[in-house]
C-alpha cells in the first residue's frame, strides 16, 4: 500500500484549510454551508464518475502511487479527496476573487 498521493492530496487539503481560515473565506465565515457546498460538488462529480465507469471511459490505470483502496469498482479512494481538493479550490478561488474585486 502506498500513500503517496493520498498524503500529497491530504496536506493540500490542510493547505487549502489553512488558507480559507487566514483570509475568512469559507469555513470561518459558514461553516455549514461550505460543508454542504463542498459535499454537493463531490456528489455530482461522483455520480459523473461513476456514470464513466459504468460507460467503460473512466478506468483506474496501473500505477505504484495509490493506495489500491477502492470505494466501487474502478474508483479508488484517493478519486474522493481528489474531488473535496477540487471543490475546495474552486469555491476558495471564486471567494477570494469576489473579495479582492470588493476591495
Amino acid at each position: 500500500m502506498n500513500l503517496i498521493y493520498l498524503s500529497a492530496l491530504l496536506v493540500s487539503i490542510l493547505g487549502l484549510g489553512l488558507i480559507d481560515l487566514r483570509q475568512r473565506l469559507a469555513l470561518p465565515v459558514a461553516p455549514l454551508r461550505t460543508v454542504v457546498t463542498i459535499g454537493f460538488a463531490v456528489g455530482i462529480f461522483l455520480v459523473w464518475d461513476l456514470v464513466g465507469i459504468a460507460l467503460g471511459i473512466f478506468f483506474r490505470g496501473p500505477t505504484e502511487f495509490l493506495t489500491g483502496i477502492t470505494l466501487a469498482n474502478e474508483l479508488p479512494l484517493e478519486e474522493l479527496f481528489f474531488l473535496i481538493l477540487l471543490s475546495y479550490t474552486i469555491l476558495l478561488a471564486y471567494l477570494g476573487a469576489k473579495k479582492w474585486l470588493r476591495s
